[in-house]
């Protein structure tokens, strides 16, 4: 395992809302992203009061070279947890919740009635709180898409999360023009709604590659873009090929905007829902033609 370099050193998490939040998810028998992901910005987002609730269990179908979540065969779905997701939002107070999930291939609609439950369940409780969701390719079934599309997240995003050329070895089971196919989409049956994207750096990717995915993006409408260091969450993981200086984000930022997208998020701890709340607060939805 490489040593990181000092921009990539954070405190370890503690912290009376740190806490609080944890004992909350395990009140709950909820799952984050924060926690099974090795998100490197758990200790600040939840001391601030945020996190990223994971739902359909805790157990992946695939097995991307570059995620820290198990993987093998999950559990039944558990129909009880779009209204513990949103009890969990209330007691937190949440002006903005993000959702994401594992993937479920397993699942006919890979659990895109989960995701729309969820929403619902927000809504219900907290209706002024905004609702993000963070969702898995659902292997090209464009009717479980309508089906979280319909509910109207505020934000819908579905990571990139690398270059073409290297998914056959990061995310083998993923597919590009799949991503590109929802993203554009979900625009299409949403385009008043914002849709989002994410990739990782340092896997050996070029700038130019870089360049041309962003450019694709925008192409099929994408309006935010997070761009982060990947950090390698053991050594049975993908090795980070290189770690990108703070200086090189400030410059993918820019060259995203130029390309025509209304937000980069870009940094080495970025993640796909750092600072998610105030995106949407920026953003907002937007006014369509009738």
């Amino acid at each position: 395992m490489q040593r990181k370099p000092e921009w990539l050193k954070v405190r370890f998490p503690g912290g009376p809302n740190y806490m609080r939040l944890k004992g909350l998810m395990r009140e709950k028998r909820l799952h984050t992203v924060c926690e099974e992901a090795h998100c490197p910005n758990i200790g600040e987002c939840w001391q601030a009061g945020t996190a990223t609730f994971m739902i359909l269990g805790d157990t992946c179908t695939r097995a991307c070279a570059f995620c820290a979540v198990k993987s093998g065969r999950p559990l039944a779905l558990d129909t009880d947890e779009p209204v513990r997701v949103a009890q969990a939002v209330r007691r937190m107070g949440l002006t903005h919740a993000v959702v994401t999930s594992v993937n479920r291939d397993d699942q006919p609609d890979g659990g895109a009635s989960i995701f729309a439950a969820t929403i619902r369940s927000i809504r219900r409780l907290s209706p002024g709180t905004s609702v993000e969701v963070l969702i898995p390719d659902f292997m090209g079934n464009w009717d479980a898409l309508a089906t979280v599309m319909d509910e109207r997240p505020e934000i819908l995003n579905h990571n990139t999360e690398t270059v073409p050329r290297l998914y056959r070895r990061v995310r083998p089971k993923g597919r590009y023009e799949r991503t590109l196919e929802l993203l554009l989409r979900a625009k299409e049956m949403d385009p008043g709604g914002i849709t989002k994207s994410g990739v990782m750096v340092g896997l050996g990717e070029t700038k130019h590659e870089l360049l041309l995915v962003m450019a694709r993006l925008v192409d099929v409408g994408c309006d935010v873009l997070t761009v982060g260091q990947y950090l390698r969450p053991s050594v049975k993981h993908a090795p980070v090929e290189r770690y990108y200086r703070p200086e090189e984000f400030e410059e993918l930022a820019e060259a995203g905007r130029r390309l025509g997208f209304r937000h980069v998020e870009a940094g080495p701890l970025v993640r796909s829902s750092y600072h998610a709340e105030r995106q949407v607060a920026l953003l907002g939805r937007a006014a369509v033609p009738a």
